[in-house]
């Protein structure tokens, strides 16, 4: 098997006919016929249905088209990354972010990486903690910044910071006076994020310790519609603080730190075991670490920094 018959067979996916797939490959038809066919007698199976209509991929090539795509992938990264040298990277690096990262992180983290490093062409994808976890594994990703420090045999996971979560109010109508501990918060309405997300499930697994339950009057998986519902008075919520910094200090909301033990999460950098680090994705990971940690030094991002701290030789 071959790079370019991993392409052939991309560029036939892409068109959806050997006819205009040859125009785009700039390759005659019966040739690039000859090569998917090849193909499809080294792998054994039937890659596409063949029609007057053109091309469609059989059970077999759908499967096939997302590993040609990620072996394609490595192979671009890995030519880019031995033909520029460390101290000007370039070339595609996508960051993962949870939604509640991405508020505080995104924007530094592009505006930083466009100044430092103009030749890295950064795209930056924001879900939820689990789904960054399962692209970064099929390559999707090249790293992600993630929830939990927890051993995981398919990450390599750095340790950032420790960040403790906070009772989110309205500005008026809310509890006059904040509660810090879960126990005090049992009667409060509260709304939260259903029961597989990662943060849902920190608030569970404290609660069980206590022999607690919370008052939920809602589920909302939507970071934005949970602060607007609190913000009109729904109920009250529990963020980490800096995914709400900006609405407390206009005053759309109240937020208090919960001293339970439990209550925190750890943010890690993680990347793939299985997936080579290319140059322009360990500059990536230095240039989010050095500004993560900045932003816990200075403030604008609440926590608390455990992640490694470098210093600079003395000359």
């Amino acid at each position: 098997m071959e790079l370019r018959q991993l392409r052939y067979f991309l560029g036939v996916c892409e068109a959806g006919s050997l006819l205009q797939a040859s125009a785009r490959l700039h390759i005659a038809q019966p040739a690039l016929g000859q090569q998917i066919a090849a193909l499809e007698d080294e792998l054994g199976v039937r890659l596409f249905v063949r029609s007057t209509r053109g091309m469609a991929l059989t059970p077999e090539g759908r499967v096939f088209l997302e590993h040609a795509k990620v072996v394609l992938t490595d192979a671009d990264r890995a030519r880019e990354s031995v033909r520029h040298a460390a101290t000007d990277p370039q070339g595609q690096v996508v960051l993962g972010l949870p939604t509640t990262v991405a508020l505080a992180a995104t924007v530094p983290i592009v505006q930083a990486c466009r100044e430092r490093y103009p030749r890295i062409q950064l795209q930056v994808i924001e879900a939820y903690s689990g789904f960054l976890r399962e692209w970064l594994q099929v390559g999707r990703l090249d790293l992600a910044l993630l929830f939990g420090d927890e051993p995981d045999p398919d990450l390599l996971k750095r340790v950032l910071l420790e960040e403790r979560l906070a009772l989110v109010a309205p500005p008026q109508g809310g509890p006059t006076a904040m509660p810090t501990t879960l126990r005090d918060m049992a009667s409060l309405e509260l709304v939260l994020p259903g029961r597989e997300h990662g943060l849902r499930r920190i608030i569970d697994e404290a609660c069980a310790k206590q022999h607690l339950t919370l008052h939920v009057v809602a589920e909302i998986d939507s970071l934005t519609s949970v602060k607007k519902a609190v913000a009109a008075g729904v109920g009250c919520t529990i963020l980490s603080q800096s995914s709400v910094i900006e609405e407390v200090d206009r005053g759309q909301l109240r937020a208090a730190t919960i001293d339970d033990a439990d209550m925190k999460r750890r943010v890690v950098c993680a990347t793939s075991i299985t997936r080579p680090t290319s140059v322009a994705s360990a500059a990536v990971i230095s240039l989010a670490t050095d500004l993560i940690r900045g932003m816990v030094g200075s403030g604008t991002w609440p926590g608390r920094w455990i992640g490694e701290v470098r210093t600079r030789a003395r000359g």
